[in-house]
């Protein structure tokens, strides 16, 4: 990939990343909750799935879901029904607390599964993906470190954003523990409406 392509494709994933989206929702309620460095393990499974998911729209296979009507259903289906989950457990969750706690393994595994899943089951990024990598693909060079770089960039890009967020949201999150439950409650609203439109999005 030239230089000059590879560029004009690092100013389209900031402009991809920097819009909200359900894993940017997500990073802003666990950066407030558990704070940005525990978010990093949520953040981190974000970025390895959006990697994977820039890959496959980089390899083509993107474009063989996206064509499967069966599958991409059943795939906007799945994506909107662990959104719907993670909304209700938003929910139900105790108030933001301005007491620190331990991270421990199983915490630690549980924010990143979240963050995987919501990025590898949203079929909006499928869609995205499919449709801008083209373009800054080579035909006359190698696709495989096309893709590296692809997928490479993207998740750095993805990574420096979402800590950011996490970040501000720690800062305010004072504000958030006098807000008691309807912090939860507004970030878990989202998450089901953003279930419950998903399946219905053509």
């Amino acid at each position: 990939m030239p230089f000059e392509t590879w560029l004009l494709y690092l100013f389209t994933c900031l402009g991809i990343a920097v819009v909200p989206g359900p894993n940017a929702l997500l990073v802003l309620t666990h950066g407030a909750i558990h704070g940005s460095r525990k978010t990093l393990f949520t953040i981190t499974g974000g970025v390895l799935g959006f990697a994977f998911v820039v890959s496959l729209c980089a390899l083509g296979l993107g474009a063989l879901i996206q064509a499967s009507a069966s599958w991409f259903t059943a795939l906007k289906v799945c994506g909107g029904l662990y959104l719907i989950w993670l909304g209700f457990g938003l929910w139900r969750s105790a108030p933001v607390s301005l007491d620190t706690a331990p991270v421990t393994n199983l915490r630690s595994w549980s924010l990143f599964r979240q963050g995987l899943v919501s990025a590898i089951s949203n079929p909006k990024a499928l869609l995205l993906f499919t449709a801008f990598i083209p373009p800054f693909l080579d035909p006359h060079r190698s696709i495989v470190a096309q893709t590296i770089a692809i997928a490479l960039t993207y998740a750095v890009v993805e990574f420096i954003v979402e800590y950011l967020v996490a970040n501000a949201a720690h800062r305010v999150r004072p504000w958030l523990a006098r807000t008691g439950r309807r912090f939860n409650k507004v970030c878990g609203g989202f998450f089901v409406l953003f279930g419950l439109a998903l399946p219905l999005h053509t």
